[in-house]
């Protein structure tokens, strides 16, 4: 088995990004991005979410040193310019901006890729988690291995997002709201973490 897969290292991926990806609490956010959306939207917004992430993780694990180097950005900028654009969408999930359709008809795709599909789901500690795997992955088992392991990940915030209309159905619009203020100070905090881990990043390169 362990020529064709090394499942040590399959276990390794999957576990890694299953915790920073955390399809559990993908949930609540989920719920307060599209609680104005129909089913069939909010199904439709799943998937491309999933697809954005998944388009992401993978471009970063094959092309993303080399863009960072090529645009000279560290791995802390990127994390920085993460936590600022969810900070944002804090913000909006706080304040009630999120909760009405009004200046979002028509743009519940955009909701799916930023930030839904990004930076929430494939974030800066996702990304860089993949590009070091890259970085350690020399057989052809290793790549199947972290393949299989991104690929499950996926497919369980798929699964977490795809039921999440039903925790809606039970939740109705005012648990939604709940959810969605919650989600919002949680977020909050996410990003104040993203930022504060950059900036002391930057500090100890100085």
């Amino acid at each position: 088995m362990n020529g064709v897969l090394d499942v040590q290292l399959f276990l390794s991926v999957f576990v890694t990004l299953f915790v920073i990806m955390d399809p559990p609490g993908t949930v609540p956010l989920f719920l307060a991005l599209t609680g104005s959306m129909t089913r069939q939207q909010r199904a439709r917004a799943a998937r491309q979410a999933i697809l954005v992430a998944f388009g992401v993780i993978v471009g970063f694990a094959l092309f993303g040193q080399s863009l960072l180097n090529y645009l000279h950005v560290s791995v802390q900028a990127l994390q920085g310019a993460g936590g600022l654009l969810l900070l944002l969408v804090a913000m909006e999930l706080l304040t009630g901006k999120m909760d009405s359709n009004e200046g979002y008809e028509g743009t519940q795709g955009n909701v799916a890729l930023v930030p839904l599909g990004t930076p929430l789901l494939a974030g800066p500690g996702a990304i860089v988690a993949t590009m070091v795997y890259v970085q350690q992955s020399t057989e052809s088992s290793d790549w199947v291995a972290l393949a299989l392991g991104i690929l499950l990940v996926h497919l369980c915030l798929w699964l977490s997002m795809r039921f999440a209309g039903a925790i809606h159905r039970v939740l109705k619009d005012s648990g939604t709201m709940l959810v969605s203020r919650i989600a919002g100070l949680l977020l909050a905090a996410i990003a104040v973490q993203l930022l504060a881990d950059a900036v002391l990043a930057f500090a100890r390169q100085i």
